[in-house]
């Protein structure tokens, strides 16, 4: 990464000025220290009292590394009192810097807004404009960062890739697309890119305050030290060598999501939003299944479920539908939702009553329940007891490819599961073609990945697929669509997908390929 950015022995790093925003237990640090010394011992410079700023806010942390580099600067023959110049124990969202740095590197941290007190959250908001939604904090770690480059300055980060593509991502994507040059993009999803096993998936970004332009993106293949370095070099190269396996591509589109599709993926995508609506603007609706905060209360056997008979629901799950089709598991789930869309008042419904102050302590111990005492029978979603009787397709959020169930109208959806109903689209007709190249084709460019190759079919991308209106659609092709989807025949499905949607040739090659490869 310090390759990355051109932070290089060969530089005359004494002169420059490079930022680590939470430097840890040091691992960046010490190797930008070791870069330094040996730039400076060879220029015989020992004055380097403005060449670092590193900030740890964890008091522990920066003590022991404080140790590791005042250890280091004795063994090299420098001064141990530039540790205090260069080192600052404090927030990074909120100590003051003195800018601007011709490099900032490192690692951000992945803390969820949840687990940050309110006061502080709120001082957050107030000063970073892309804290927004549920971002995490290294959404405006990076927008800090970047605020204070120098002009030609770079910022090199491996932090979760979620944000190039996630709602709340949007503004720091906009900031970057107005601002700054995405220049490189290195996909590590796949990898044990950290020492420690992480949840996060992550991504390393070079971005410079230049001009912007097309970014040079590319999924290592290894982790060997040697091959990577051999990569920085051909990502730095002024011109890519032949058969670099690196793609350049214009990836930035304002807040939009970023797509790192092949040229001719990106433009059959394009075409198709120009040329259709999308799936809701079609007449088709989306959501997901319910969370109810404590399946251990809420969900049981149906038949075993001592409640009255009114307030239970025949509950799908996506164990039901691995094989394709539903086969209910026999679970069921408590409602304390009226049809009207209200807590039913538990004096009515003794049975219900009883069995949910039998279970009080799973369920008020709830972070919403505490916040609502009065409530604290209700599920995190609100129950809409008309979904289990509608027909609706069921589409689990992880897979690789698209995996759509028809349920005709007897279950409700558990929270792992989402849902799309219609009044216009006949439902097994709109299965063919969410089974089919084209969706993979929307949802492979807007999902964020998972370990292994697998897609995100959630709402938000669901949402994104384009489809003609279902009374543009010709009867024959209706008809081929149909049954496609009953026989569960993908190949079928594509050709009636291509047909509904009048690719030519090329780009029906171009979509089997991409769903070949996946």
């Amino acid at each position: 990464m310090l390759d990355l950015v051109g932070y290089t022995p060969d530089q005359p790093l004494y002169q420059q000025r490079i930022l680590e925003p939470s430097f840890g237990d040091g691992v960046f640090l010490l190797a930008i220290l070791r870069r330094l010394l040996a730039a400076a011992r060879r220029a015989g410079v020992s004055e380097l009292a403005g060449a670092i700023r590193a900030v740890e806010l964890h008091s522990e942390t920066f003590e022991a590394t404080h140790r590791a580099v005042v250890a280091l600067l004795q063994q090299e023959g420098f001064s141990r009192h530039l540790a205090d110049q260069w080192l600052i124990q404090g927030d990074y969202l909120l100590c003051s810097l003195e800018g601007p740095f011709h490099y900032v590197v490192g690692n951000p941290p992945y803390v969820r807004m949840e687990t940050v007190p309110p006061t502080l959250l709120a001082e957050y908001r107030k000063r970073y404009a892309t804290m927004y939604d549920r971002a995490d904090l290294y959404i405006p770690f990076i927008e800090r960062s970047l605020s204070l480059l120098a002009e030609g300055g770079a910022l090199g980060f491996i932090c979760a890739d979620r944000w190039v593509k996630n709602r709340y991502g949007a503004p720091l994507r906009q900031y970057v697309a107005d601002n700054f040059h995405l220049k490189i993009f290195l996909d590590m999803a796949h990898m044990p890119a950290f020492r420690s096993k992480v949840a996060a998936y992550p991504a390393i970004v070079v971005i410079s305050r230049e001009a912007p332009g097309p970014t040079r993106v590319v999924r290592p293949a290894s982790l060997e030290p040697g091959q990577l370095t051999r990569l920085a070099e051909v990502l730095r190269a002024s011109t890519l060598p032949e058969g670099s396996g690196v793609r350049v591509a214009q990836v930035t589109r304002g807040a939009a999501p970023w797509l790192f599709l092949a040229p001719e993926q990106r433009a059959l995508l394009e075409r198709l939003e120009r040329s259709f609506p999308s799936l809701e603007e079609a007449g088709c609706r989306v959501g997901i299944g319910v969370a109810t905060g404590a399946d251990q209360a809420f969900i049981g056997d149906f038949e075993a479920l001592e409640v009255e008979p009114d307030r239970k629901l025949p509950l799908v799950t996506t164990q039901d539908i691995g094989s394709g089709e539903v086969r209910w598991g026999g679970k069921g789930l408590i409602n304390p939702f009226s049809e009207t869309g209200d807590l039913v008042d538990l004096r009515c419904y003794p049975r219900l009553r009883a069995y949910l102050e039998a279970r009080r302590e799973v369920i008020a111990s709830r972070h919403y329940a505490q916040r609502f005492p009065a409530q604290w029978y209700r599920t995190i979603d609100r129950i809409v007891p008309s979904l289990a009787r509608t027909p609706k397709l069921l589409i689990p959020d992880i897979k690789g490819r698209p995996h759509v169930v028809f349920e005709p109208g007897r279950l409700y959806p558990h929270h792992n599961l989402y849902h799309i109903t219609s009044e216009s689209w006949d439902l097994r007709a709109l299965q063919a073609v969410l089974l089919s190249a084209v969706a993979h084709l929307f949802v492979a460019a807007y999902s964020t990945q998972m370990r292994g190759g697998y897609l995100r079919f959630q709402a938000q991308y669901l949402r994104r697929i384009r489809i003609p209106p279902w009374a543009s659609v010709p009867q024959n092709i209706r008809q081929a669509l149909l049954e496609a989807a009953q026989k569960r025949d993908v190949s079928a499905c594509n050709q009636a997908a291509f047909r509904l949607y009048g690719l030519s040739e090329e780009e029906s090659a171009v979509l089997e390929r991409l769903y070949a490869s996946t």
